[in-house]
């Protein structure tokens, strides 16, 4: 990723270039799930990657006018006592795509493979376990018929310290800085290698894992839903034509009152007055 040579920041893309090419992808991620409605496919996404890497910003921007009723986020807790007494994959097979449907999902079953390895919350034999059954798993998704796209986003440590600080001094986003987040700074080398581990046996030609360079945050968002609309074989759909009714004349009613019901305090009237 191209930085400043004053600055050293990151070079990002020209906002209303960004704005207005997310705006057309957005516009074509809504013709898709048309697509998917339709002819009943199965989109399963998958976002991994570093913390603070931008994973929720991109899925964010991807369903902002998907309907919600057919694309869902999935990002899971910590496993509850009943869930880690079932198969590692139950949880996350329970919460696949139906015919129609879009899942997406914030992290997933490769948590087995990262921070669980990384940071020991796994034995040796549940990871070895976890890498033989990881291509057993996907291929039968894959066969199914579920349509397959795995993201890994790839951040650089200055760029992720960075998001780091800034959340740490922001208390709207101080909610996504865990203490495991700030461990992953004294452990990079640990989560690389990781990574190289899981790749070496996941990078599957039925199921590839898909790189997304995200020190430009911008860049990441149009380029993974870029990828994902070239992933999926949909054809265009334009929405029937609808047109409006005109509103037929009052007959018989008549409103109620309006201080006769509780109204929602008008705060922003006192804001107009300042």
């Amino acid at each position: 990723m191209s930085k400043s040579k004053k600055t050293g920041a990151v070079k990002r893309v020209p906002k209303p270039l960004y704005e207005d090419e997310l705006e057309r992808l957005q516009a074509e991620l809504v013709g898709m799930q048309q697509w998917v409605i339709e002819t009943g496919a199965r989109v399963l996404v998958i976002f991994e990657g570093r913390d603070a890497a931008g994973k929720g910003g991109a899925i964010k921007r991807i369903v902002q006018y998907l309907n919600p009723r057919s694309a869902r986020v999935v990002a899971l807790p910590t496993p509850s006592e009943r869930e880690t007494g079932q198969w590692y994959f139950q949880r996350y097979i329970e919460r696949l795509p139906t015919a129609g449907e879009i899942v997406l999902m914030d992290r997933s079953w490769y948590n087995r493979g990262g921070v669980e390895r990384v940071m020991g919350y796994c034995t040796d034999d549940q990871y070895r376990l976890f890498l033989e059954q990881v291509p057993l798993v996907e291929k039968m998704l894959v066969d199914e018929g579920i349509i397959l796209v795995k993201f890994w986003f790839s951040v650089s440590d200055k760029v992720q310290e960075d998001r780091f600080r800034s959340r740490l001094e922001d208390p709207m986003r101080r909610w996504k800085l865990s203490e495991t987040d700030l461990f992953s700074i004294t452990r990079w080398e640990d989560y690389s290698r990781a990574k190289d581990d899981l790749f070496a046996v996941t990078d599957l030609p039925f199921a590839r894992w898909w790189t997304v360079e995200s020190d430009d945050k911008r860049a990441a968002r149009i380029n993974s839903i870029k990828h994902l609309l070239s992933n999926i074989p949909y054809e265009h759909r334009v929405p029937d034509e609808v047109t409006i009714p005109d509103r037929p004349e009052a007959n018989d009613y008549e409103r109620p009152p309006k201080d006769e019901a509780s109204l929602v305090t008008d705060h922003a009237n006192t804001l107009k007055k300042k």
